[in-house]
């Protein structure tokens, strides 16, 4: 009886987290994100937030003294309240530039998303063949050992987390592609396979392969959040073999892309029908040197941002801050001294008011 009592709780509770949780949702005439109140939501995300940024020994005393040598402090009296003021809804993306063509830094852990106390995407390093990464081999998609555990591991404890909006896989997969700091492992697919009809049916067989083991993984730990799949590059050969594979088990396609973004997500759109996610673009320079700043264009922000509003089956644009500016990436809307950048800052965050203001008008 006390068996059959407690699994009933469990039932109720979980029934009762999932409710709370983001949903898509076709009105109006287009695409939505919805609250759990079943309020419109456009997603306006921040990317890349490393506390390292501030622990560099110019700068480790404001990591000290301001923040208790803490995380937590960090993001509740720095991100927090900056992310707020410039009138982002979303974290869009956590992970930063550590050293270039390196790995990222690591993601949030569980209380650290707790403390931000906002909406945030979540990545699950299934496989890391990130086109800007150059160390690691293409995982074996035929192996479910390690994408189960990576589920367990990440979606096993975020799965009744009512801010976590949904899960990216890899940040712009080599499927096709590679760049010259990874050309020694290749892309993850012979591109020549898709000039003949067996060779077609090879790519999608892989491709269904990755994204259906990865959709079981997800769904055996986390039944509800809504899989974002893998961010594309937009501005490097893309294969409609791959993407058509991947629609049965995402429910958002997102995409990178820092040259048109406006014109890869109409694309996307029109081609399949599936609601398209600008998951991280900017204009800013990244080809720089050691020791020069790039600045995060403010005027080209507003633009994009109001035009991809204006894509139906856009469901919400996050700009690729980074939050802090750090030497690697070498460029933030914070610098090393928590000094903000005032021009570009201003026009930001007029954008995302004038946005958010345009949902707050809208009502199912």
């Amino acid at each position: 009886m006390a068996e059959k009592f407690c699994k009933r709780n469990i039932k109720r509770e979980i029934k009762r987290a999932t409710s709370k949780l983001f949903k898509l949702k076709y009105s109006k005439k287009r695409f939505w994100l919805t609250t759990h109140e079943e309020e419109p939501f456009f997603s306006i995300g921040l990317n890349h937030f490393d506390p390292a940024s501030l622990r560099y020994l110019e700068n480790i005393d404001i990591w000290r003294n301001q923040f208790g040598g803490s995380t937590l402090q960090w993001i509740e009296k720095s991100i927090v309240p900056n992310v707020k003021a410039w009138a982002f809804n979303t974290i869009g993306w956590v992970q930063d530039v550590t050293v270039r063509t390196w790995a990222h830094s690591r993601s949030f852990t569980v209380d650290e998303y707790r403390t931000l106390n906002m909406p945030y995407c979540h990545m699950l390093p299934f496989t890391e063949s990130n086109q800007w990464e150059k160390h690691t081999l293409h995982f074996d998609f035929f192996d479910p050992e390690w994408v189960d555990y990576v589920a367990r591991s990440h979606c096993g404890a975020l799965a009744l987390e009512k801010n976590l909006m949904g899960y990216f896989f890899s940040d712009c997969p080599t499927w096709i592609h590679t760049r010259p700091h990874n050309q020694w492992r290749g892309p993850i697919l012979d591109p020549k396979l898709l000039d003949s009809k067996t060779g077609q049916k090879a790519v999608r067989q892989l491709a269904k392969q990755y994204y259906k083991t990865i959709y079981d993984a997800i769904r055996r730990y986390d039944k509800h959040h809504l899989i974002l799949g893998d961010r594309y590059e937009g501005n490097a050969p893309i294969s409609m073999q791959v993407v058509n594979a991947a629609l049965p088990y995402v429910d958002i396609l997102s995409f990178q892309d820092f040259v048109n973004p406006v014109k890869t997500l109409k694309f996307f759109f029109k081609e399949t029908g599936k609601p398209v996610l600008l998951a991280d673009s900017a204009k800013i320079r990244w080809d720089t040197e050691p020791g020069e700043i790039s600045e995060n264009d403010g005027a080209w922000y507003a633009e994009t941002l109001r035009k991809v509003y204006e894509n139906p089956g856009c469901i919400g644009f996050h700009l690729c801050g980074a939050f802090h500016l750090n030497r690697a990436r070498r460029y933030g809307l914070l610098d090393e001294r928590q000094n903000v950048n005032e021009v570009n800052i201003d026009l930001i965050t007029e954008a995302n008011k004038k946005i958010s203001d345009a949902i707050q008008r809208i009502k199912f």
